[in-house]
């Protein structure tokens, strides 16, 4: 395998991605950006203001983790699943299949895109979190590193979402109901304390809760779940879908088919 082919179509593909969603920064980038300012007034300043603190926090400062986290999610994803799709619409998939680059290779710049994209827009809502509140990082490394990990492993939800999907309306489904509810039941608005011991005990299943309460930690120093075990389950998560990833690709479900 030609180390050096690899790479030159990674920052190719990778390229590609990155101009493709900076070209059309109105439609990519501001949009989530108004609509967590949107967030932070409705929520935040008008309800926020009802509720109280939470956890020693206002309620608008609780919220800035998650309303960050799910820009991050929903558009890493959403890069992901359309780009590839469209790369299958138009026929351009065979061009990749046939040349001399790993299936790795493929998805890795790929993945590579959604997370640019994620961070983009994240670091964009961010700066519209600190118009909004004066949070101060408590633990920096582990919020970055938790942004990254999240974009990969919901680029490679977008990707496999793509690789099976058959039509523009089937690149919606799963965003629709399967992201929306799993982040707005994630923890985002709410700590599971404030749960009954039964909807603590389904909200444990939830996997985004545990990546919110990762990323709340680096933001503020309070998590409702272990780190460690949010990590894990990150890390584990990613492994299982990068597995299927190559997997599908490898056999060409959904797209020599």
């Amino acid at each position: 395998m030609n180390i050096r082919t690899n790479l030159t179509a990674y920052k190719t593909i990778v390229y590609k991605e990155i101009l493709r969603f900076i070209r059309i920064w109105l439609q990519t980038i501001i949009p989530p950006a108004v609509m967590m300012s949107l967030y932070f007034i409705i929520f935040g300043r008008l309800i926020g203001e009802q509720i109280g603190d939470v956890q020693q926090f206002t309620y608008m400062d609780y919220i800035v983790p998650g309303l960050i986290l799910m820009s991050v999610i929903t558009n890493s994803y959403a890069n992901v699943v359309s780009s590839f799709y469209s790369t299958k619409f138009h026929r351009h998939i065979e061009e990749l299949l046939i040349s001399p680059i790993s299936n790795f290779t493929i998805i890795a710049g790929y993945i590579s895109g959604g997370v640019a994209r994620g961070v983009c827009v994240g670091s964009v809502v961010a700066f519209v979190a600190w118009l909004f509140t004066d949070i101060q990082l408590a633990n920096p490394v582990i919020a970055i590193i938790v942004i990254i990990l999240t974009a990969i492993l919901f680029s490679l939800g977008g990707f496999i979402n793509a690789i099976f999907a058959n039509s523009f309306d089937d690149i919606s489904i799963v965003p629709t109901f399967v992201l929306t509810p799993l982040t707005y039941l994630g923890g985002v608005f709410y700590s599971i304390e404030m749960l009954s011991p039964f909807w603590q005990q389904v909200s444990s299943l939830n996997p985004v809760m545990y990546m919110v309460n990762l990323f709340r930690y680096g933001l503020l120093g309070i998590s409702d779940t272990g780190i460690m075990t949010g990590f894990l389950i990150i890390i584990a998560f990613i492994l299982l879908l990068g597995f299927i990833s190559l997997l599908l690709l490898k056999k060409g479900i959904g797209i020599k088919s």
